[in-house]
């Protein structure tokens, strides 16, 4: 293993999509046809997983509830992670959280209490103010695009209750103390895509983010993946949140290392020049993580020392 004295969980978001019982998977490995065999080629963090492996890292998936509110998922997750310790004899982890994984994190860490356990959060296209497409899906009454995506992805509104934005700022005031005082290092990411750009399925949720809060990634808008600057607690302790955008221009699915499907529609996805830009693309985003996980293990490697 790489100098790196704790594993790597990558949390995933509300729906595990490459377990969905549809065809979507078989038909997505048909027309993204990859020679490279790895084992997470279709996982909803694509090939991240098995790339990190080749660099030396010990990396672990999660698996929680899909659509389920966050206090479920987030006790599931707190489970997943003391398993993982217990396993490992390993005494911390690094958890990267991608959509609402980032939001099970902070609730595990926070109302499970795994504080203790866990040396750095990174949240990549997290909604940690929430997303008004929450409330559009609870309140869709007969929108044919949501009920579609509901429908392909097999969930029910319970989840996206804690979406919503009047939720997330009830737990950001219920956590913010607890959250400036533990040891937890917190890291967020966030990116946007031109509409033109945004995978088709999410073009219109991305509309409705531009018209109320301005750039997104087609779920998510830019200012509440960045979260706040910093949080302080009533005494006045206060704790950075290292803010940063995520180097590649990348819409939600994108973020976890899935090229953009709209770039099939040209009927050319077969091309050399359409696999080598794919290839270059997905690699770029799987570099993002390497970046990401290096940074977090230095640091805690660097504090272990001071401690030390």
């Amino acid at each position: 293993m790489a100098n790196n004295e704790y594993p790597i969980v990558l949390a995933h978001g509300i729906v595990r999509f490459d377990e969905l019982r549809r065809p979507l998977i078989s038909t997505l490995q048909v027309l993204l046809a990859d020679r490279n065999l790895a084992p997470d080629r279709t996982h909803y963090f694509r090939r991240i997983r098995s790339f990190l492996q080749k660099h030396q890292f010990e990396v672990y998936h999660s698996d929680v509830s899909w659509a389920s509110d966050v206090s479920i998922r987030g006790q599931e997750l707190a489970q997943n992670i003391s398993n993982i310790l217990d396993k490992t004899g390993h005494k911390k982890v690094h958890i990267i959280g991608h959509s609402m994984g980032g939001l099970d994190a902070r609730y595990a860490i926070v109302k499970e209490g795994i504080a203790d356990k866990v040396a750095s959060l990174t949240t990549i296209g997290t909604p940690h103010l929430g997303t008004p497409v929450a409330i559009h899906i609870l309140d869709q009454g007969g929108d044919f695009v949501i009920e579609a995506l509901m429908e392909l992805f097999e969930f029910d509104s319970e989840g996206f209750l804690t979406l919503t934005p009047d939720a997330r700022v009830w737990f950001n005031d219920e956590s913010r103390e607890a959250e400036a005082k533990n040891d937890v290092v917190y890291h967020v990411y966030a990116s946007s895509q031109k509409k033109k750009k945004i995978l088709s399925l999410l073009q219109h949720s991305w509309q409705i983010i531009h018209d109320e809060e301005g750039d997104n990634d087609g779920l998510v808008s830019v200012a509440s993946q960045l979260w706040a600057n910093e949080v302080v607690a009533e005494d006045g302790t206060t704790k950075s949140i290292h803010q940063h955008s995520f180097p590649v221009f990348a819409d939600h699915l994108n973020q976890l290392g899935w090229w953009d499907l709209n770039e099939l529609r040209d009927g050319k996805w077969w091309s050399r020049k359409s696999l080598r830009q794919r290839r270059e693309y997905e690699e770029s985003i799987r570099n993002v993580y390497l970046q990401i996980v290096r940074d977090v293990s230095s640091t805690s490697s660097s504090v272990s020392e001071e401690l030390g």
